[in-house]
């Protein structure tokens, strides 16, 4: 799938991202991506992109680094409800690994997910993520690392 790409977010995509739906149900497991960008407005640490598959946006990311320590996360991954199922997620997040270690210098990558959300437990932990036996002190979710 080397179709996947991304592309920051501006005006040529911004629209259509902003419409990105989740399916029913998948709304309490992330934050909307209108919350991302006003987040990223105000902490310019963060990085939102445009996930597209071709020429087409099929999602959002964002990502970004913190800190004297330069702790980097995966924070947001969404796909478009009209195309989950079809290996888009895993892909986009196997390509964001290489992009962010790259990007940031960095081997270590976080990311957190609230506890009821099984699917992205074992999402995650099948391409490499480690649950760390913590929760994220700001909002309580499960907190990963990845270690290149």
């Amino acid at each position: 799938m080397s179709n996947i790409h991304f592309k920051d977010i501006d005006d040529t995509n911004e629209y259509i991202v902003r419409n990105i739906k989740l399916k029913s149900g998948q709304e309490k497991f992330i934050e909307t991506v209108d919350e991302c960008l006003k987040e990223a407005d105000t902490y310019h640490q963060w990085h939102p992109v445009a996930i597209y598959c071709k020429e087409d946006i099929i999602g959002f990311a964002m990502y970004g680094s913190f800190g004297p320590n330069k702790e980097t996360w995966l924070d947001r991954i969404m796909i478009d409800k009209r195309n989950q199922g079809k290996g888009y997620g895993r892909n986009a997040i196997i390509r964001l690994i290489d992009i962010i270690s790259k990007e940031y210098e960095v081997n270590v990558i976080y990311l957190s997910i609230t506890e009821d959300n099984i699917q992205a437990f074992n999402l995650y932990t099948s391409i490499g993520f480690e649950y760390m036996n913590e929760r994220d002190p700001n909002n309580g979710e499960l907190l990963f690392k990845y270690t290149l």
